[in-house]
């Protein structure tokens, strides 16, 4: 097919529309061959940016509960003015103490509420029991007296 003026041609970038007007390609090194790319692979950059999810980062390092995830976030240094500044990401989803006091606060209403139920259910049968018991006396009793006189045309 001949392409128009202009059109962008599909060439090898996975399937990507790749032209003169890009800037920038991002492209993933799949294979590494016997010699280094230079500025590539012979230099080694760590990630200037880690996990910033408490569960991420407990799962990187293999930390347990106990141990404070703060001390193992990756920070960075940059030089915004004329001194570098360490920074480190926000971590998400960290368990503070408030949270900790809030779900024992919430557990413990939740089984201070299941009681209340249990012992409400108890007494509330025992109630039902007695009622019935009551009613049952009440029907024998009717019983014992004996029934109406049979009327001749009812027969």
């Amino acid at each position: 097919m001949r392409r128009h003026n202009g059109e962008c041609r599909r060439k090898s970038g996975r399937g990507c529309i790749v032209s003169q007007d890009l800037s920038v390609l991002n492209l993933v090194i799949v294979k590494k061959c016997e010699n280094d790319l230079p500025g590539l692979t012979d230099v080694e950059k760590p990630r200037m940016r880690g996990h910033n999810i408490a569960s991420k980062i407990c799962n990187l390092f293999n930390l347990s509960k106990e141990d404070d995830v703060k001390r193992y976030v990756n920070t960075y240094r940059r030089i915004f003015t004329s001194k570098a500044v360490s920074k480190a990401p926000k971590i998400q989803r960290l368990l503070k103490p408030l949270t900790l006091q809030r779900k024992r606060v919430r557990i413990a209403d939740e089984k201070k509420r299941t009681a209340k139920e249990k012992s409400e259910a108890a007494e509330y049968r025992k109630l039902l029991a007695t009622h019935l018991m009551e009613m049952r006396s009440e029907c024998l009793a009717k019983k014992s007296q004996g029934s109406l006189p049979l009327l001749s045309w009812y027969r």
